[in-house]
């Protein structure tokens, strides 16, 4: 079955239903047509953030060559989260358990340091804290409420950074960072959470991209490339993921070399150093259910984006969230809606791998190639 038609006949079934918060249908959202999802556009910024109602910040430490990236809704958002890789380094995933009390969070961070980075959770609870920002039953004079930040962390340790921190790593100051410098733009490749990272023998780093729907769905993603598994064919400056490229955004190289052998993986892997972490989010309003299987299908972008993916060496997690800017009605068709948005949001993740590569720059002393020193 052509998948673009498949996807185009979804969107036709979903459109109508789908509502701008504070507006009427007709007045801004977009009728559907048989190709409404075959006119998918990156977003003004092809950022995460051109997801209505977020925010991003981002520190790190050029000696320690290691940092911090936070998702910060300007409210409470709900959330989920998938984890596929073997070796998961987090932080409040449980709280994302649909049968759990608290059902929206406060901000989702990703951070270098392995089990040390889980400290910038620390620093940010402690921000938020000393603002009257987080859950609580209710309110009272002298008691804090406690933020809900759902955190996961890579392994950078070994990338010839200064870690010689005794006890006091660095990233409970990151976090604090991070969060007082959240904004609507943010630095791509050697930043935030991806400053350190290496992936499939070349430089890792931070990626993002946004995709809108033609009836006006927006989805974004934000992800840290650390990964075993490598983004370009072997021998090839091609990335997996030029098949979903928009707009020459990773160098519009194409496909024509995109093959190999069932075990060439291309440059040298190392094992034990890896985790990809990514956080995917969309303006429409849904449950943490429907979040949990977008979660699910946007994990296939980094099938699609790195050779191999999911390793026992990787950590690999996907968050899901919702800001919750535009309303859908509750028929039956809301099962086609998250068929869409998952299909969107393991196309965005894809692009955002890619990103993080081709964006990254070298540190000169660390023995890892960039991918533009190919």
């Amino acid at each position: 079955m052509n998948r673009r038609k498949l996807i185009g006949g979804l969107a036709a079934a979903t459109a109508a239903s789908i509502v701008p918060v504070g507006s009427r249908r007709s007045a801004m959202a977009v009728q559907a047509t048989d190709s409404a999802a075959s006119t998918v556009q990156a977003g003004p910024r092809n950022l995460i953030t051109d997801v209505a109602g977020l925010k991003i910040g981002q520190a790190s430490d050029a000696e320690v060559r290691t940092g911090v990236s936070i998702v910060l809704p300007d409210k409470p958002a709900v959330a989920a989260c998938d984890v596929r890789g073997g070796g998961p380094a987090s932080r409040e995933t449980d709280v994302l358990l649909p049968e759990n009390l608290v059902q929206e969070v406060d901000g989702i961070i990703l951070s270098g340091g392995s089990v040390y980075g889980l400290a910038s959770a620390d620093g940010v609870a402690a921000w938020m804290g000393a603002r009257n920002r987080g859950f609580a039953l209710r309110e009272a004079p002298g008691i804090p409420p406690s933020p809900i930040l759902p955190t996961a962390c890579l392994y950078d340790l070994a990338n010839a950074g200064d870690k010689a921190w005794g006890e006091q790593p660095p990233y409970r100051q990151l976090g604090i960072e991070a969060v007082e410098a959240a904004a609507d733009t943010f630095e791509l490749g050697t930043a935030g959470a991806g400053y350190g990272a290496n992936s499939g023998g070349l430089k890792g780093g931070l990626g993002s991209a946004s995709a809108i729907s033609r009836d006006g769905m927006t989805v974004g993603a934000l992800v840290a490339v650390n990964s075993l598994g490598s983004a370009v064919a072997p021998g090839s400056k091609q990335f997996w993921a030029a098949p979903w490229e928009l707009d020459e955004e990773f160098g519009g190289l194409g496909t024509d070399e995109l093959a190999a052998g069932p075990e060439d993986y291309g440059r040298a892997m190392r094992p034990r150093a890896n985790t990809t972490l990514a956080c995917v989010a969309t303006d429409v309003a849904l449950t943490r259910v429907e979040l949990k299987r977008i979660a699910i299908m946007a994990q296939d972008g980094m099938g699609r984006a790195l050779r191999p993916a999911h390793a026992p060496f990787d950590g690999d997690i996907v968050f899901a969230l919702s800001t919750a800017e535009r309303e859908v009605s509750s028929s039956p068709l809301r099962a086609v809606l998250v068929t869409r948005l998952g299909a969107m949001a393991a196309d965005v993740l894809a692009r955002a791998i890619a990103r993080a590569i081709y964006e990254a720059t070298p540190f000169t002393d660390a023995g890892v190639p960039a991918w533009r020193d190919l």
